[in-house]
């Protein structure tokens, strides 16, 4: 052994090849952080030190090789200035560098996933040997990034121009094969045979000199086609307003093209500085914190859960049949019960339409999808639940409904069986004053469409015992479900926060705004899709539900004075899609799908609400007329301790509404535009009412300088 670390060993041979291990103690995963880097470095040191080394094998013992950097130290890298940064990350960079320049060949056994830095020090080596289900890539711009290890510089000198642009702006990992047919895999082998694989590659680079040419060839300067790079910029064009990385890194890799590697790799270092201090790359990093995060609470739950073997949902339809579905998928057996056979077969047609899709997918077979079928039970009418472990009440939308059907469920299940309310806007404890046991009774809203939807809001009734909130969360998480568990409050979270957005955008239409330009606004902004687009999907009778329950809930704060565009489409029957006129006007393309188009007599009857008449905003007014009053709630939401973290609030927006990712959530978001400038604009728009007033909280803040991240 001539090197020892905590990530990595390395020995000499007696055949005189040294094998750099890497097998992180105490960890399933390699890793790439400042200890492993630091180790790989002293391993090199080491490895030049040395006589009678014919050459170099790197290897891993974990199921993967390497995974990526880690992630969890940029957040304290990126606070660094720019020049600080740069000079990081060169540090780090003259390690791979060192390895690479040993004057022995080397070759790397990828025997699984090497991803990003992974990917980045096998490009380091000669020669790489790839086990079948191995996958790489570098998938840095989904957190705002682009490879700052020598990706933009190697891969292009190895596998191709067009290769490194497709890989480095999507990000998407790559199988074996696809590798293969590039030049960055030599040979694709079974894992079994991998290591042998990768020594008589090793010997095949040193007897016929060929890791000298490639040696020599990933040093120089690179010969490149121009429409490479223009076909790419304007791919990314669209993308690259609120996401700059991916764009960022094709004008680095042309820039860099012409270069010698060393002076590549330093505009390398000088371009990722830069990216590392944009929004997208704070937030988007964030968000993977936060997104870790609340696995790890998931998994708490797990443990302190009871388990559900066996489920329940009562309520068919399209919302009972995708719930049912999702659980069968996941290998929970689940009773679907309605009084009406007519929702039944709705229910059921839902679940075999979403199984079709998975089987023409190829993500399932035909025959587990048929037994996956089998595993969701219809019943119609009462049936004994003695066998259920949760039941999911997803009845028509009305107290009184709702807590006559409860009571009958708690009748009919265990002592011990969790019954979760799929309501979206009732009081859970209002629902529970009709049960015997409230202590196991809990909201479990999910979103719709099911299947798609990654967020369940599990919500806290005045009685809810941790034993029923943590068993829902932990069946939402084995659902493939992300769980919030919130306190109960009008509209709980995500709908509470949404309200004063459609508040705002009605406010901006009263005062004269262009519903198309609030639209283009917000669209522009990153929203998938703007505010009056938004309220046309949910429906206008729906959303006036909704808007009137929660507003009431936050009365005088939430509360609209003046008549209103939503009531004003109820009253004429336009609900929007579903009517097939509200805003927009929609007809069905050739694939049944809604297709938007103007309404020419939309303007004309916004008239009647619009009372001074048009008006023209401009972007950032409407920007700001819109979000302000979103950011503040979800502000009041963390101080009344709604949730537990500024992390549950921001996820849940992007998982639940689609709030713009690069942005990382409404508490992020107000991070990076500072609490001094959120109060300036809240005193700017005093005149607009108590929607847009700050919390003391806030102001706060602003004299001590906390954040919430």
């Amino acid at each position: 052994m001539i090197f020892q670390g905590a990530c990595l060993g390395a020995h000499l041979g007696q055949d005189g090849i040294v094998e750099i291990c890497f097998d992180r103690a105490g960890s399933p995963v390699n890793k790439l952080d400042r200890l492993s880097i630091a180790e790989l470095g002293a391993a090199t040191a080491a490895i030049r030190a040395i006589e009678g080394a014919r050459g170099v094998l790197m290897t891993s013992r974990k199921e993967a090789f390497i995974v990526g950097a880690d992630i969890f130290e940029f957040s304290a890298l990126f606070a660094q200035s720019e020049l600080q940064i740069e000079a990081d990350i060169a540090q780090r960079n003259s390690v791979f560098t060192a390895f690479e320049d040993l004057n022995l060949p080397t070759c790397a056994v990828i025997n699984g996933l090497a991803l990003g830095g992974g990917l980045e020090v096998a490009l380091t080596c000669d020669g790489r040997v790839m086990a079948d289900h191995a996958k790489v890539g570098l998938p840095e711009v989904s957190l705002g990034l682009f490879p700052g290890f020598g990706g933009t510089v190697r891969l292009p000198r190895v596998a191709g121009v067009a290769v490194a642009i497709d890989w480095i702006t999507s990000g998407k990992p790559q199988t074996a094969q696809a590798a293969a047919a590039t030049s960055l895999i030599d040979r694709i082998t079974t894992p079994e045979t991998a290591r042998t694989q990768g020594l008589a590659l090793l010997e095949s680079l040193l007897a016929n000199g060929e890791w000298r040419r490639r040696r020599a060839q990933r040093r120089a300067p690179l010969a490149t086609e121009g429409a490479w790079f223009a076909e790419a910029r304007q791919r990314l064009g669209k993308t690259s307003q609120h996401q700059p990385a991916a764009l960022a890194a094709v004008d680095l890799m042309e820039r860099a093209a012409g270069l010698s590697r060393d002076a590549a790799l330093e505009l390398e270092h000088r371009a990722f500085a830069g990216i590392a201090r944009t929004q997208a790359a704070a937030s988007l990093v964030q968000l993977f914190i936060n997104d870790q995060g609340l696995k790890k609470k998931s998994r708490e739950y797990e443990r302190i859960a009871g388990k559900v073997r066996r489920a329940a949902v009562v309520g068919a339809g399209i919302m009972g049949g995708g719930i049912a579905y999702t659980s069968a998928v996941k290998g929970i057996p689940v009773l679907m019960q309605d009084i009406r056979q007519e929702a039944l077969d709705v229910g059921l047609a839902e679940a075999r339409k979403l199984l079709a899709k998975q089987v023409d997918s190829g993500r399932l077979t035909q025959s587990a999808a048929a037994q996956v079928g089998t595993s969701i039970q219809p019943t119609l009418g009462p049936t004994d639940l003695g066998t259920v472990d949760l039941v999911v009440e997803a009845v028509v939308e009305n107290l009184n409904v709702k807590q006559t059907v409860l009571a009958d469920l708690e009748k009919r299940a265990r002592p011990d069986t969790i019954l979760a309310s799929n309501t979206s806007s009732l009081s859970i404890s209002q629902i529970a004053g009709a049960l015997q046991r409230p202590e196991n009774f809990v909201g479990m809203h999910f979103f719709n469409p099911v299947p798609l939807m990654p967020l369940v809001e599990v919500v806290r009734g005045e009685k809810t015992s941790d034993r029923a909130a943590a068993t829902t969360a932990a069946y939402a998480h084995a659902l493939g479900k992300t769980p919030i568990v919130v306190k109960e409050c009008p509209g709980f979270l995500v709908n509470r926060i949404l309200t004063p957005y459609f508040l705002g955008c009605l406010q901006a239409i009263h005062a004269g705004a262009d519903y198309r330009e609030i639209d283009r606004v917000m669209e522009e902004f990153g929203w998938p899709m703007g505010p009056a687009y938004l309220q046309d999907v949910v429906g206008m009778d729906t959303l006036l539900h909704v808007l009137d329950t929660i507003s009431a809930g936050f009365a005088p704060r939430m509360q609209l004075d003046f008549p209103h565009a939503v009531r004003l489409f109820v009253d004429r029957g336009r609900l929007g899609q579903k009517s097939g006129v509200g805003f927009y006007r929609y007809e069905t393309d050739p694939k049944g799908r809604p297709r938007k188009s103007v309404d020419p007599d939309t303007v004309a009857l916004l008239a009647s609400v619009q009372p001074n008449g048009p008006r023209n905003f401009t972007a950032a007014e409407l920007r700001e007329r819109l979000m302000l009053p979103m950011i503040i709630e979800a502000i009041r939401c963390l101080e009344e301790g709604i949730v537990g973290s500024a992390a549950e609030v921001d996820l849940s927006l992007i998982l639940g509404l689609g709030f713009p990712r690069y942005t990382g959530g409404p508490l992020k978001y107000a991070d990076w535009l500072g609490m001094n400038h959120l109060l300036a604009r809240a005193d700017q728009f005093a005149s607009l009412g108590p929607l847009y007033a700050a919390t003391e909280g806030m102001r706060q803040s602003a004299r001590t300088g906390r954040t919430f991240y």
